[in-house]
């Protein structure tokens, strides 16, 4: 795909698209800003704009996709990884693989964050179990999980349902 070219626009947050784009270039640009929203020292200071960010990344997704946004010891991104590719309705987690992704950034915290391509964001019973083991793990290594985001029409939080 041709690179888009994107100016700043007058007032600050606004961006300017010279020419004419398809949905594909503009979902390839909202997924850059994005991106950028989730860039390294980034502060989290705004979580429905993190929502939103994530919500862009794997919204179109045909596929279930577990990621982490993980996090400094001041709730600044390190990083946001996508871990797991599965199928349709399931990815695979492996909690092994998660620790050794924190440990390899020195992750304080960590957002976990999957998917589901139907759209329907209503957490099932295996992502609660998944969550408990993650949070059993990582507890061992000194890494707090602040949220479980499932991203479909909407992004649900489990912390915001009290869920963690």
């Amino acid at each position: 795909m041709e690179t888009v070219q994107l100016m700043a626009g007058e007032k600050p947050g606004t961006y300017v698209v010279p020419d004419a784009v398809t949905e594909a270039e503009l979902l390839h640009l909202a997924k850059m800003i994005a991106r950028r929203r989730l860039a390294n020292g980034q502060p989290l200071n705004n979580p429905n704009e993190v929502h939103r960010a994530i919500q862009t990344l794997l919204i179109d997704y045909e596929h279930e996709v577990f990621a982490l946004l993980m996090l400094d010891n001041r709730n600044k991104i390190l990083t946001f990884v996508e871990l797991f590719r599965g199928t349709l309705n399931a990815a695979c987690v492996y909690p092994r693989e998660v620790v050794k992704e924190c440990l390899k950034l020195n992750a304080a915290a960590v957002i976990l964050v999957h998917n589901h391509p139907s759209g329907n964001p209503e957490p099932s019973l295996a992502d609660r179990q998944i969550t408990q083991q993650l949070q059993a793990a990582l507890s061992l290594i000194d890494v707090r999980v602040l949220d479980h985001i499932v991203v479909g029409a909407t992004p649900v939080s489990f912390a915001e349902r009290g869920l963690l």
